[in-house]
């Protein structure tokens, strides 16, 4: 069993109830875990990364509100203080980012620099 490593992320009520939504949906994956991460690209930079995945070896396993995540080691520096929402209005609808270490952010809402 991977030792579970305290959040460097926070997720807001709304982002855990519909992470635990897709999580229930028929054909999920039950061995991929939850992963937040960053990736090269966008207008700013660098990109948000949230979807389900296996595993990796530079990943650290953390949990929020039962829900267990991974997230590369390296990637911390990037997102360590950051809050994931989901907006679920007709307007607005998804999942944003609110990055205390992003120097510039794009008007997307995924693409930051630092």
């Amino acid at each position: 069993m991977d030792t579970v490593i305290a959040a460097p992320v926070n997720f807001t009520p709304s982002a855990i109830a519909e992470i635990k939504r897709l999580m229930l949906e028929p054909g999920f994956d039950t061995t991929q875990y939850l992963r937040v991460g960053v990736k090269g690209g966008g207008c700013s930079g660098m990109t948000y990364v949230l979807g389900f995945d296996q595993m990796a070896d530079n990943d650290e396993l953390h949990e929020v509100a039962g829900i267990p995540f991974v997230m590369n080691k390296s990637h911390g520096l990037y997102l360590f203080g950051m809050e994931i929402d989901w907006q679920g209005g007709l307007n607005s609808r998804g999942f944003t980012f609110r990055n205390p270490n992003a120097s510039k952010t794009c008007g997307c809402g995924t693409s930051f620099s630092v």
